[in-house]
């Protein structure tokens, strides 16, 4: 039987005491991929921010678990150090602080919380290089400061970096897809289908079809006005494409 890693139920939450997310349920066991889709306002990229901790968001009723741990109200670093991993529609660029130094730091910090060995700058060297090959990164952004100058999609590939190096149980990817050509999108997806595994949990969440033509998700659920209306397997991101949303919402609300 699969392990439960992700169990969410009657979720609400509200950000300036406006509610977003209104009842949502979700469950994702260890081994599977999810992706979350729908139209833009339907509260997609918030549901992932409360998911990860985000302190502009105020969860108003319902629990989040994780490995049956309820972390509803834990802080974000908390939920990092328990397993989850975010990677941002938008990752932020930050002025002055090197690359690698970053990376090295957030490892260390999960290595002391679960009481494993830190590693010295020399042998972090070797192992972020390691996985710099692994999800086919130039070794030069390590020594650049976070995300300066880096174009979208080498952006996203620093974002896929860090989940490599941190090895998190759950990551949910925010529209990793978005502002990606062809190339760039093949070459991020080999690195998530490599990097996941049957321990492991993917939430993917996006607009549109073509990220699922190379990361193949067990289960599409589609969101609307804060909630999971519909959920069924990869067919479903298909029809989609070739109907769009609002037929199957149409469909669904009669």
């Amino acid at each position: 039987m699969k392990k439960n890693i992700l169990e969410i139920q009657n979720l609400h939450a509200s950000i300036n005491n406006v509610e977003i997310l209104k009842g949502l349920n979700l469950s994702v066991n260890e081994g599977e991929i999810h992706a979350i889709m729908g139209p833009n306002g339907s509260g997609k990229s918030t549901l992932s921010k409360v998911i990860a901790g985000h302190p502009l968001y105020s969860i108003t009723e319902g629990s989040v678990k994780l490995n049956q741990e309820d972390i509803t109200y834990c802080e974000p670093e908390e939920r990092a150090n328990k397993g989850i991993f975010l990677a941002f529609q938008y990752p932020v660029e930050i002025p002055g602080v090197n690359n690698i130094d970053f990376l090295r730091l957030a490892y260390n910090e999960k290595q002391k919380k679960n009481n494993q060995p830190e590693l010295d700058p020399l042998s972090f060297f070797d192992l972020i290089n390691q996985k710099a090959k692994q999800v086919n990164m130039n070794p030069e952004f390590l020594t650049r400061n976070v995300n300066e100058g880096f174009s979208g999609g080498e952006k996203k590939r620093n974002e896929i970096l860090q989940m490599a190096l941190l090895d998190n149980k759950l990551s949910i990817l925010d529209e990793t897809d978005s502002g990606l050509d062809i190339d760039a999108l093949k070459s991020i997806s080999t690195s998530i289908n490599n990097f996941f595994s049957s321990q492991k949990a993917i939430v993917l969440i996006t607009h549109y079809q073509r990220l699922l033509n190379y990361i193949i998700p067990d289960f599409v659920h589609i969101m609307q006005n804060g909630k999971i209306i519909c959920t069924g397997t990869a067919e479903l991101a298909k029809q989609l494409e070739k109907e769009g949303y609002n037929n199957l919402l149409k469909m669904k609300n009669n």
